[in-house]
């Protein structure tokens, strides 16, 4: 097993692949201690590590500093009001209106496999994939039970962390902080790594050196984001690709989250990451439970790269569910960038016949199908068919399209509501506001409050009634804005600060349902493009729509942070028309294709107006698809070039799990004068295996392939090439 309790020296052991995570029971108060998170080792007792003699000693050594202790002390779950002055991971109001959570160690259980998290999304593996560990702490004063909760899978270098916390006394408790998981770290030299980004540009990488006090990532717009994604990786300052120690950190969750990484007064890094404590707060009467959101901790020894394979394999065998989980996705072409709002069922069926020609295998119908929706300012939560545009009816235009051989999709927009529909007009207390407050519009729409049973069941519904009309095969599920003015008719005023988490468990629950009750359907999640890109939609969608910003050059950055954790399988990427629609730049039909290759690979333009030229080249590329997707959809992500850093080329390759073959990306944004070709070198291979070139029928050995390279040599600003190898 990966787990186990060492009596003698009263230490909990994890062991992943090359990971090891120790903590420990220690002082007669039985605090919970970190003691080691890195490479993998074998010594069952290293408490010395903890520095617990000396001074200031820990409490029954030094009853009269008991602060100076706390306040050094690596915490396994850091706790607030008893003299630890760094960021704590839980707080509590209790009857009285304290605060103060005092944690000691109760009991523990180790067990094979992995339980669900009611309700939220997780990781899962079956007994013989993982084993977890649930080490139960109290607070005797409270009367409360917090239960951290470790799941080691032990092919992989991934710890899983999360909290469950029970109140056992007779009054209520108020939780108004709780974090999922707190780990000490040895030392400030530390570099940080985290995606940022907005609109448009969603997940670029920023990379930068840690110090003294406190740096965190967070969003508190009810979304995990365009602007920070729920992901932060800690790193050797020397570390790159494929060198160093890194320890990533990704929250399972869409909604507000907070991750921090604190440079404490003893040289020490304390990292937590959970909920955000902003407008939280969570009533738990006796025997009540609450059930924090899952961390995944990924630990390298072999640079960023080590780190994003990790998270790659780990997501697509024990995230990642359902149907597509490991299928070859459908060729779309999606008309938003074809015709935006101005289109009926005629122009839709054209698109379809001309797609269906070229081998597109979907057409998948965007925004404007429903209620009187002719632009973006009206009829969300109208969930019924526009029959002055969809003449006909929607299973007349569905059977048309399939009858060209072709499935088809639709796109919704379930969480929200215009101020111009019937719905709002009948339910008026049905969005998100403050009484006596007029909420604030974003895109003409408002938030409904799916804290609401009621109101999550009516709209449930009325997507469930759509989707059974008509032979739907693919949903494209949409939020495009963030959440304002909290405020609930259906929440008392105490449960208001329950009501951003509410909503997200809401959102869960439909795609829950959604994916039971049509387990055949593919759905892609969307968030004003990228905003809603994390694992906790991976749970429910096999790929996310990873940007609104089709344009292939912007999405070189956009696509390479993404892939620096989530897996190429999941990110939603097409083909869109030229000069682009969110920057104007035109760049060739043949480099769109690269670049959205790694990824879902679809359409989006109209292919009724575009050049002979571009529809001729749509076979060619859907062949390509078609040759490597197997081999990009399961392969090994090696990033070679980064346009992030040097801002003029970009390359990275896939190699097959079993290294017997390799497809490598180049794209060159700017061309050069005067220059020799470029050298870019391999990662992955088997040095003493012949690897043989598809386009020359070179044999190159994977040492040369390595540590000399190939040359690539590219004319022209925005340029792309593929150069494939096949082990002989």
């Amino acid at each position: 097993m990966g787990i186990k309790f060492i009596e003698k020296y009263n230490v909990f052991k994890l062991d992943a692949k090359d990971t090891s995570y120790i903590m420990a029971i220690v002082d007669e108060e039985k605090f919970l201690g970190h003691v080691y998170f890195g490479k993998k080792v074998i010594d069952e007792n290293i408490n010395y590590l903890m520095r617990l003699e000396e001074p200031p000693y820990y409490p029954t050594k030094n009853n009269r500093d008991r602060v100076s202790f706390y306040d050094s002390f690596p915490m396994e779950y850091s706790t607030h009001g008893i003299g630890d002055f760094r960021e704590s991971s839980i707080q509590v109001k209790d009857k009285n209106g304290h605060s103060q959570v005092k944690l000691e160690y109760k009991s523990h259980e180790i067990y094979k496999g992995k339980r669900e998290l009611k309700g939220l999304p997780s990781t899962y593996g079956n007994d013989n994939e993982c084993t977890t560990l649930e080490v139960t702490c109290i607070d005797k004063y409270l009367n409360l039970e917090v239960v951290l909760v470790y799941t080691v899978f032990e092919e992989l270098d991934a710890i899983i962390r999360s909290v469950r916390i029970k109140n056992s006394s007779e009054d209520k408790i108020t939780l108004t902080k709780v974090l999922s998981t707190c780990v000490e770290f040895e030392g400030i030299d530390y570099d940080m790594i985290s995606l940022h980004g907005s609109w448009a540009r969603e997940r670029h990488i920023q990379r930068k050196k840690i110090g003294y006090g406190k740096q965190a990532v967070s969003t508190i717009r009810g979304e995990s984001s365009h602007q920070d994604n729920p992901f932060i990786a800690l790193l050797d300052n020397k570390a790159n690709d494929d060198y160093g120690n890194v320890y990533g950190f990704n929250f399972v969750y869409s909604g507000n989250f907070f991750s921090q990484v604190e440079g404490c007064q003893f040289n020490t890094t304390r990292f937590v990451m959970g909920i955000n404590s902003t407008d939280f707060s969570w009533i738990l009467n006796k025997d009540e439970e609450f059930i924090a959101p899952e961390v995944v901790m990924v630990y390298s020894n072999e640079g960023i790269g080590k780190m994003t394979r990790t998270f790659h394999d780990l997501y697509r065998n024990h995230l990642i569910r359902g149907k597509y989980k490991d299928k070859k996705r459908p060729i779309l072409i999606n008309n938003w960038e074809a015709t935006y709002f101005d289109f009926n069922t005629d122009k839709l069926i054209d698109i379809a016949k001309e797609a269906s020609k070229l081998g597109i295998e979907m057409l998948v119908m965007d925004d404007g199908w429903f209620g009187k929706r002719n632009s973006d300012n009206s009829s969300l939560g109208d969930w019924f068919v526009n029959e002055d545009k969809i003449n006909g009816g929607l299973k007349h235009l569905v059977d048309e399209v399939n009858k060209l051989g072709m499935e088809f999709g639709i796109w919704i927009e379930p969480e929200m509501i215009s101020g111009d529909s019937e719905l709002f007009r009948k339910h008026p207390d049905w969005c998100i506001k403050i009484p006596g407050r007029e909420p604030a519009l974003c895109r003409e729409q408002y938030v409904l409050d799916l804290s609401r049973k009621e109101i999550v069941d009516y709209i449930y519904e009325s997507i469930k009634k759509i989707l059974s009309s008509a032979n739907i095969t693919y949903v494209k599920w949409d939020m495009n804005r963030q959440l304002t003015d909290l405020g609930s008719y259906g929440l008392g005023v105490e449960n208001q600060g329950e009501l951003v988490h509410r909503y997200v468990l809401a959102v869960y629950d439909m795609m829950d349902r959604l994916t039971k009750d049509f387990p055949y359907i593919l759905l892609e999640n969307c968030s004003g493009g990228g905003a809603r890109f994390d694992p906790g939609m991976l749970y429910y969608s096999p790929q996310i729509w990873c940007s609104d910003d089709t344009d292939a050059i912007e999405r070189l950055k956009i696509q390479e942070g993404t892939a620096m954790v989530y897996p190429l399988s999941a990110i939603g990427a097409h083909v869109s028309d030229c000069p682009n629609h969110t920057v104007g730049r035109t760049t060739p039909f043949e480099t769109r294709g690269y670049v959205a290759l790694a990824g879902t690979f679809g359409y989006e333009l109209d292919v009724t107006k575009i050049s002979n030229e571009d529809r001729e080249m749509i076979p060619k590329q859907i062949e390509m698809y078609h040759k490597y997707n197997d081999l990009v959809r399961r392969g090994e992500y090696y990033r070679l070039e980064s346009f992030s850093e040097n801002n003029s080329f970009d390359a990275w390759a896939v190699v097959s799990k079993d290294k017997s073959e390799v497809l490598v990306t180049c794209i060159q944004v700017f061309g050069r004068p005067n220059h020799h070709s470029r050298r870019i070198k391999l990662k992955g291979l088997i040095e003493d295996k012949f690897y043989k070139n598809e386009e020359t029928e070179e044999l190159i050995s994977g040492g040369v392939l390595m540590n000399a390279g190939i040359n690539v040599n590219l004319y022209g600003d925005n340029s792309g090439k593929l150069i494939y190898f096949k082990l002989v």
